[in-house]
Order: C-alpha cells, then structure tokens, then sequence
C-alpha cells in the first residue's frame, strides 16, 4: 500500500489527558500507518464540550510529541465542524433514513420493561421504536436513524442487483440477516444492528452532535482508509458501516486491538480514574512505550532511543499485520452479506 492510499488517523476525546490504554491504540495506529508507509493525522474529537476540560487537547497533543507519535498534517478540532454535521443529517433527512425523536430515557427504560427487555450493566439499551411512526403531539427532541428501514433498503437494492447470481457462494440476503464485516484484528464480526441497537442517535436532545454521525463525515473527509482503535469500539463499527452506506460514502478497513484492563477486568479509562501517562523524562518516555509495545504483543527490545524502538516496532507490525496482498481500503459491505 503507497503513501497515497493509506491515511490513518488518531482521534482522542479531550476528556483526559492519554493513559494506558488510549497510548496503546495511538501507538497502534501509529505503526500501522507507518508499516504502509502511508499518512498517520489526529483529530480531537470534542464534540461533547461539558466533557472536554479547558486545555486537555493541548495537553494530549503535548503527551503525543513528547513521545515522538506526530501527526503528518497539523490536528483537526470536531468543534470546528459542525457545518458538514448537519449536512450529512440534512442528507439522511431528505432520503428518509433520519427521524425526529420525542423520547427521555425515562421514557425508553419505561417502554423497554414493557416490552420485557431487561437491561444488563455495560449493554447496549436497544431503542424500542417509540417514534419510529410519529411523534403523537409531542415535540420532537433528538434525531435518529431509521436503522430496520434502512437495512430493508440495502437488502432490496443488494437483491435488485441479483448479488446472489453473481456470487453463488454467499448465502441468500434475507431480511433482518446481521451485518457482516471483517477486522483486521478481531476476525470476522455480525452483528443485527436492528435488534442489538435499533436505531441510534444522530443529533441529541441537547443539540449536540452523537459520535456515530460525527465519526463517519469526519473519517470520509480526512480520506482515513484504515481506522485502528481499540476493542471497546468493535461495537460502533456495524452502526457506522450503516451509516456510510447511506451517505454515500466508502468504509475504510477496521482493526480493533486489545484492551488494557485494570485489576478487576474493568477497561482502564478517564471515567475511571486511569492515570496519565508519564513523559517529563527520557525514561519514562521510553518506558510507557514499551509498555503499550508489550499490550500490542510485539517484543520490547533493548533500543536506547525512541526512534529506534519505534523503528523496530514499525517492523515487527509490518510482519505481523501487513499481508502480502495489501492494497487499498475496501468499499461498504451490502446489509446481510458476508465480508470477504
């Protein structure tokens, strides 16, 4: 894979400044760019300002440097983007795949035990529908995307196109068939994205924009090819793989690597109380990264230098991760039918 067809990317939320686990997936993106000899950005993804503490990004991108993990374009800020946002709901709303929400979460919890959907802890709170037909006199709250009419879209269209004929070896599209797709890392993955999320917020109640909607436009515009993060966000990837469909837009490739976990097997995070990493010395620089080597499974080595380590790790990555038949990004997998 050239330069030219690689572009990864970085997209830190500025809640915290980098711990454990967020080095981990910058170091990994990173490598990856870097053994495709390709682009490697980073975009701060701020989107939910109450979140964000005054500075935080600057204190991220000071952590990146002081590592040696810069970015070959100067950082992108989501809070400077809200424009292509709303065009991309704008868009979803003219084709039929965006809808006015009425719903709290009072509301969902109430209409979810109804239905006798119990919620489990870290799960996902499947939307029941209560909009999805109207708003019954109420003021509509959030936006979100019809996901069971959309998939029903992609299924047709995928039949219109007689997909079966021209691949025999695929099973017959049915309707409500999860998703396939492949990661690099994790293998092949399904998910039904109709019954594990339903359908998923676009813009909030607040005004605020959701991260799903807000990723995909940003990873289009950037030209990101391959996104590498970590394991917690597997899950996001079917919602987004949806959502890219429907606007029209390639799917870059997907690699999902393995958490840092604490003691108790909960992920290290901010929310958490995860500590910042440290980088006021050449030891500790080296050292941290050493560490977020090892998580990634790859030998620590004994360079003295962060170049040299990095160099070394860029090659073991490349024999680990690059197959011979590399090439650029692949497109959107029709709804219901298998990754290659």
């Amino acid at each position: 894979m050239t330069s030219s067809a690689y572009t990864g990317r970085f997209a830190p939320s500025p809640t915290g400044p980098l711990h454990a686990g967020s080095l981990v997936a910058a170091l990994a993106s990173w490598l990856d760019a870097r053994a495709h000899g390709g682009t490697w950005l980073v975009r701060i993804e701020d989107i939910d300002p109450p979140r964000c503490p005054p500075g935080m990004d600057q204190e991220i991108l000071r952590q990146l440097h002081a590592l040696e993990l810069v970015p070959d374009a100067p950082p992108q800020w989501q809070s400077a983007r809200h424009g292509l946002y709303a065009q991309a709901l704008a868009q979803l709303q003219a084709a039929g795949w965006a809808y006015p929400c009425a719903c709290t979460r009072r509301d969902m919890d109430a209409a979810l035990a109804a239905q006798g959907h119990v919620h489990e802890r870290h799960g996902e709170r499947p939307y029941p529908g209560t909009c999805r037909d109207g708003l019954q006199g109420k003021a509509g709250r959030s936006w979100r995307f019809h996901t069971q009419r959309y998939q029903h879209h992609a299924l047709a269209e995928a039949a219109d196109d007689d997909l079966e004929a021209a691949r025999p070896d695929l099973p017959l599209l049915q309707r409500d068939q999860p998703l396939h797709w492949q990661d690099r890392w994790l293998g092949p993955m399904q998910q039904d994205v109709a019954a594990h999320v339903g359908d998923f917020v676009l813009q909030r109640a607040d005004g605020l924009w959701a991260y799903q909607l807000a990723v995909v436009v940003d990873d289009a515009e950037q030209g990101i090819s391959d996104v590498v993060r970590g394991a917690d966000l597997a899950d996001n990837t079917p919602r987004q793989l949806l959502l890219q469909q429907a606007l029209g837009l390639t799917a870059p490739r997907y690699m999902h690597t393995p958490l840092v976990l604490q003691a108790n097997g909960e992920k290290l995070s901010k929310a958490l109380g995860a500590p910042a990493v440290m980088v006021d010395s050449a030891e500790q620089r080296l050292d941290v990264l050493r560490q977020s080597a090892q998580y990634l499974g790859l030998e620590a080595g004994n360079a003295s230098t962060i170049p040299d380590a990095l160099a070394g790790w860029t090659a073991q990555w490349a024999r680990r991760h690059l197959h011979p038949t590399d090439t650029a990004p692949q497109p959107a997998f029709a709804a219901g039918s298998p990754a290659p």
